[in-house]
């Protein structure tokens, strides 16, 4: 996955709050990666409504 690049969010690996609850299923793009507190990488995703969240990347799917 690439900045710029947009995904749609396919499943949430964690309990996360209502707000990104929301985000499944819906479409955005990638404005940044993010380390992890694990030995990952995180993508941070903005969507159409200028919320932005960050994401696993097995959570995204790249919509061509």
């Amino acid at each position: 996955m690439d900045i710029g690049q947009k995904v749609k969010v396919i499943r949430l690996r964690d309990r996360v709050s209502g707000q990104v609850v929301d985000k499944l299923g819906k479409e955005g793009t990638i404005k940044d990666f993010k380390m992890t507190d694990g030995s990952g990488v995180g993508a941070v995703v903005e969507f159409a409504d200028k919320t932005a969240t960050w994401f696993f990347d097995d959570e995204l799917k790249a919509i061509d």
